[in-house]
């Protein structure tokens, strides 16, 4: 198993390849971390998985793509985003337990960063030869919402999606995709008593 970072598209990502040199990949598998964080969050991931289904081995080609936009001038040094968040007023509903209902909001930022996502999966496909269908996209929290918004706008399905702490956003724009997708596999999981993104709100994803 061989880890190295490499640009994919216009991401800077830490691949980790546990395909033998000379030998092809099989499966690409792109998880995108939540904002906030590094580029390298969900790198350990990769080990584990391989640890509980060790039929990936030899197989699959891990990718963590850092998200593109830089958290550092607001005081959050090497923490990443896919979009910028309002702060201030997640601060306010976390400290009120206000509910927060965002199945209307589109983000500033979310249609570059399907582009650049986006711009990695036709990359990957094109230079290890994987079709669409082999391919997983996956992400946690934000990572999670980019993910969903790609695996929907591709014009043919990925492997699989796997959405953990995700939430429902653009829900009517989400809800015509899905109607045109057509069967898709998902893995989603969800904290009951998460304080930032509601259950209830990971249900309504669960039900688009």
């Amino acid at each position: 198993m061989q880890t190295f970072e490499r640009t994919l598209g216009r991401l800077q990502c830490v691949v980790v390849d546990t395909v033998a040199e000379h030998e092809t990949a099989e499966l690409a598998v792109v998880l995108c971390h939540g904002f906030g964080a590094s580029g390298t969050d969900l790198v350990g991931l990769a080990p584990e998985l391989c640890h509980v289904a060790p039929r990936l081995v030899g197989r699959t080609r891990f990718i963590f793509p850092a998200a593109p936009l830089s958290l550092d001038d607001v005081g959050m040094p090497g923490a990443r985003a896919w979009w910028h968040l309002d702060l201030d007023a997640l601060n306010n509903a976390i400290n009120s337990g206000e509910f927060r209902d965002q199945r209307q909001v589109t983000p500033d930022g979310l249609d570059e960063a399907r582009l650049l996502l986006s711009e990695l999966v036709e990359t990957v496909t094109s230079e290890w030869n994987l079709g669409p269908e082999k391919v997983v996209l996956g992400g946690f929290s934000q990572g999670s919402m980019i993910a969903t918004d790609v695996a929907l706008s591709m014009n043919a399905p990925p492997a699989a999606l796997c959405i953990w702490s995700g939430t429902l956003l653009c829900e009517d724009t989400w809800r015509g995709l899905a109607e045109n997708r057509g069967p898709l596999r998902v893995f989603q999981s969800h904290g009951r008593t998460d304080p930032i993104l509601p259950f209830a709100a990971a249900e309504w994803l669960r039900d688009l």
